[in-house]
């Protein structure tokens, strides 16, 4: 009967029950007697196993036929069995007189005396043979505890005659609840419920836009019951789902969950009520706190009163430690669910009484308990709610203060913690509609409360993700800099919280004027600014022209963020880190706040940090990741509401569409960026638009179109102040400037070039500024004396697409100087690096070159079979281990420059680009 084609139908219904459906399916088929008892939890999802196998089976030429149980017809004589039989009622002329004149009268078909017991099993057991004559028959009963008596009997007498014959009774049950069907002795299967694994595929393919922490949350509570997993996302509003609102302590039930669980709490004496309903709302299930709570409730309940829920399967006491669990998470939910709203506020305050010495606990308990204002009560959740925030959970200490602002006497009072309460939804959580209802509440309460450091920063969010502009941003900003309370105090952290954000609009504006305020009211701050501040203002304010200095405070500050737990400084010393390149030295901090924001972290943290590991990987060659990041970005954006930070990502993909030559969809990117931020007045997100478009018009070969990109950022000549991305396009303007014969304005510029501290940012833009150096010098030889010492920068192969365009430089330079030989190696060398970059219109560039020098240009693998000298070899395999060129010079007794040389042959000789690829070349070597 049961097929495979049944098993796969029966499989390709439910989701994680293939091991199962296998189990029943198999006690099916060595079964002699064809019956199966199937059991299981309320909600484990007995109904559905049986719809799959009766659809599948019936799909399959098999005849179903099917009852339920139902409470309602419990008392009523053979009901079930004339779910069962009805279907036949056809053929019932082929049983003898006396078989069919009792079914007819147990059914309900005719009228007569009541048949005998014997005689009505006798004929329904005959009737279903008479029909798997005609092919076989499946029997189906779902809910056996509610089946009534005379039919229990006719189906458990049925189940044990069948024998030989191609009929099968299939039946189902709760575990634990008695029926009068007597299935002692035959075969079954208690249904499981779903496994971790299974449990999460099922809520993601149903709601697959649960974010993270809810997500987990449900499943925790479900313990993989299916019924569970699917309706208590229903039960949630929309803001719980996507984690912008707090969850309740108890998750709230759907109607099929309150009719499973509720009425068994509903049977339960008073008492016992009451003493889970504090095991429920103090959820530590500490017996002691228990036996307090109840004696605090002035009621009659002591522990004894557990007993009847012990007996019937709800709770049980562990014996070390001593406490009180819940069998199953849903149970604490109808416990909730059952109790009255005083009940609660009695319970609540009962805990809250027991609980003195633990703060965090008793304000919850109290804040629950209270219905009119008291301030102490408000000012105990205003500090829990601090605490909470600095445990990273923004949603919670949303809702403290919330609730802590309910509870305030005072309007002023009010106001504060609703600002707060804004403040935390846009920065943290993306919550920018409920912050502006936060916000307008805040302004009804105290209208003079507007100016607050709070509320001006939180509105500020608001106007940026809206259509207003960066101009009324920063002057809102600034106004409440300028004429809060704070007293310029840097240890206050709304006014610290302000500044940073005041730091953010200036670099995005790209205009002197804007940062006046900024260093004005940075000036001001005692008993001394905060060193990022300072820091931050250079190296991503106008990082052309941080010193030394700077440069070493910013390392100090990278040092001490390693184990840095605040999400919002990790962001902001990564900030600080971009222009300089210090982002490998905050990487793994960085993803461990993306990790954070996947698991529901502060949304705009994660965008912060997801950022920063885009910057970084596209300098390191890992452009797929970029890529990938990059989408995870631009969703963050979209479903928070932050589409301030859209362009980042737009950024960083147009970055590696326009590095691979994909052109089309860079200037696209581009273009959106522009047509979102030049209105706005956002600058900076222009200038990184610009770059995009000249690095694809460098690709196209259209190096006249990218001289104009980027001089539009940075004029030829000079590095304007405070206009970042100046630091980040010299060498395209330069080699735009040579390659459309504007020799004048590169070297004006590389001459400009040489009065800032760009090259000292990083060994990156030095690597870049000496490449820049030598498109500009006349005299052949010395260019490629600062070519040579460009690629002699340690450890440059760090950054394959910037070391393959100097390279490719460097080649060009020598092929044009008909220096023909020696333009071989870094012409294949940058080829190789382009095409492990998938950089096709580079690549192609290169090719061409070698094709005018004469060479033959190598596959896409670039092996060219040229054995290592035994110094190389050397070099070569203490590279491959992950030592870096200082390292390797120590162990040889060579100078680092001496390495990058070796390393500058090799490369070439093993048809690779980067110390990355080494290991396998070498092994490809061994076997050649």
């Amino acid at each position: 009967m049961f097929t495979d084609p049944v098993r796969a139908g029966a499989t390709d219904l439910l989701v994680g029950r293939e091991r199962d459906l296998d189990r029943i399916l198999g006690l099916f088929e060595r079964s002699a007697g064809g019956t199966l008892l199937l059991s299981g939890e309320p909600g484990v999802g007995k109904s559905a196993v049986l719809d799959a196998l009766a659809g599948a089976a019936a799909q399959d030429g098999t005849r179903v036929l099917r009852a339920a149980g139902a409470q309602f017809e419990a008392d009523v004589s053979y009901s079930a069995l004339n779910q069962v039989l009805l279907p036949l009622h056809g053929i019932l002329d082929r049983l003898d007189a006396p078989g069919r004149e009792a079914l007819n009268v147990a059914l309900g078909f005719g009228a007569g005396p009541a048949p005998k017991r014997l005689v009505v099993c006798n004929a329904a057991l005959a009737l279903l043979r008479s029909a798997s004559e005609d092919g076989p028959v499946l029997l189906v009963v779902d809910d056996l505890p509610w089946v009534d008596r005379a039919s229990a009997a006719v189906f458990g007498f049925i189940a044990r005659r069948l024998s030989g014959d191609p009929i099968r009774f299939l039946a189902a049950s709760r575990t634990g609840v008695g029926s009068f069907f007597d299935g002692s002795g035959l075969p079954s299967y208690e249904l499981p419920a779903l496994d971790t694994e299974s449990a999460a595929r099922l809520v993601d393919l149903r709601f697959p836009d649960l974010a993270r922490p809810v997500r987990r949350r449900l499943l925790e509570a479900a313990q993989g019951n299916p019924l569970a997993l699917l309706e208590l996302p229903d039960a949630l509003r929309a803001g719980q789902r996507r984690a912008r609102e707090a969850l309740p302590a108890v998750l709230p039930l759907g109607e099929r969950l309150q009719s499973l669980f509720v009425t068994r709490i509903r049977s339960l004496p008073a008492a016992t009520r009451t003493l889970l309903l504090l095991a429920t709302l103090d959820d530590t299930g500490d017996l002691g706190v228990l036996s307090a709570a109840a004696r605090a409730t002035d009621g009659d309940a002591d522990l004894r009163d557990l007993d009847a829920a012990e007996r019937d399967g709800l709770v049980r006491i562990e014996e070390s430690p001593r406490r009180l669990v819940f069998r199953h998470p849903l149970i604490k939910s109808a416990v909730v669910e059952e109790a009255t709203s005083s009940a609660r506020r009695v319970a609540h305050r009962a805990l809250a009484q027991v609980l003195a010495d633990k703060p965090e606990r008793r304000a919850w308990h109290l804040g629950e308990a209270t219905l009119q204002p008291d301030e102490e009560v408000a000012l105990l959740l205003e500090r829990t709610a601090r605490h909470i925030q600095d445990r990273g959970d923004a949603v919670a200490a949303i809702a403290a203060l919330t609730r802590a602002a309910d509870l305030s006497p005072l309007d002023t009072d009010r106001a504060r913690r609703l600002s707060e309460a804004a403040y935390v939804g846009a920065e943290a959580i993306g919550a920018l509609s409920s912050a502006s209802a936060l916000l307008e509440d805040a302004w009804r309460a105290d209208p003079q409360h507007g100016a607050s450091l709070r509320s001006a920063t939180a509105a500020v969010q608001l106007v940026l993700n809206s259509d207003g502009d960066l101009a009324t941003a920063h002057r809102l900003l600034v106004g409440a800099i300028e004429e809060g309370d704070h007293g310029f105090d840097a240890e206050d952290p709304a006014l610290i919280d302000a500044l940073h954000f005041l730091l953010l609009l200036c670099n995005y504006g790209a205009r002197e004027e804007l940062w006046e305020p900024y260093y004005a009211a940075v000036s001001r701050l005692r008993p001394a600014p905060p060193p990022l501040l300072l820091v931050a203002a250079r190296t991503w304010g106008d990082p052309a022209h941080a010193d030394a200095a700077t440069l070493r405070a910013l390392d100090e500050i990278i040092d001490g963020t390693t184990k840095e737990t605040d999400p919002a400084r990790v962001v902001r010393v990564g900030t600080a880190a971009v222009y300089p390149d210090r982002l490998a030295a905050v990487r793994e901090a960085a993803w461990r706040l993306v990790r954070q924001g996947r698991d529901g972290g502060a949304v705009r943290r994660h965008i912060g940090a997801l950022l920063h590991l885009c910057l970084e990987d596209y300098h390191r060659g890992e452009w797929n990741t970029v890529l990938e990041l990059s989408e995870e970005g631009l969703t963050q954006c979209a479903e928070s509401g932050y589409t301030v930070c859209t362009w980042f990502f737009q950024y960083t993909k147009g970055l590696v569409t326009a590095s691979r030559g994909d052109t089309d969809t860079a200037h696209a990117l581009a273009d959106a960026m522009t047509n979102w931020a030049a209105p706005r007045g956002i600058r900076e997100a222009v200038h990184c638009a610009q770059h995009v478009h000249a690095l694809a018009d460098i690709a196209d070969g259209d190096f006249d179109a990218a001289f104009g990109r980027v001089t539009a950022i940075s004029p030829a000549g000079s590095f304007p102040p405070y206009v970042a991305h100046a630091s980040w396009v010299f060498f395209e303007l330069v080699e735009a400037a040579v390659r459309t014969d504007r020799r004048a304005q590169a070297s004006a510029h590389v001459r400009a070039l040489r009065e800032t501290n760009v090259p000292g940012l990083s060994p990156r833009l030095a690597l870049l500024a000496d490449a820049a150096e030598a498109l500009v010098t006349e005299d052949d030889a010395e260019a490629a004396r600062l070519f040579r010492g460009a690629l002699a920068t340690p450890d440059a192969d760090r950054w394959p697409f910037t070391l393959a365009r100097v390279r490719l430089a460097q080649g060009e330079r020598l092929r044009r100087s008909r220096a023909l030989s020696e333009s071989k190696a870094p012409l294949t060398a940058a080829l190789i690096a382009f095409q492990q970059l998938e950089s096709s219109a580079w690549a192609e560039r290169a090719r061409k070159e070698l094709r005018a020098a004469g060479r033959v240009v190598p596959h896409a693998e670039g092996r060219t079979g040229a054995s290592l000298t035994a110094q190389e070899r050397e070099i070569a395999e203490l590279a491959a281990t992950g030592l870096t060129n200082k390292q390797i010079a120590e162990r040889l007794f060579i100078s680092h420059r001496t390495v990058g040389a070796h390393l500058y042959q090799i490369y070439p000789k093993l048809g690779i680009a980067s110390r990355v690829a080494l290991r396998d070349a070498l092994r490809r070597q061994d076997e050649d």
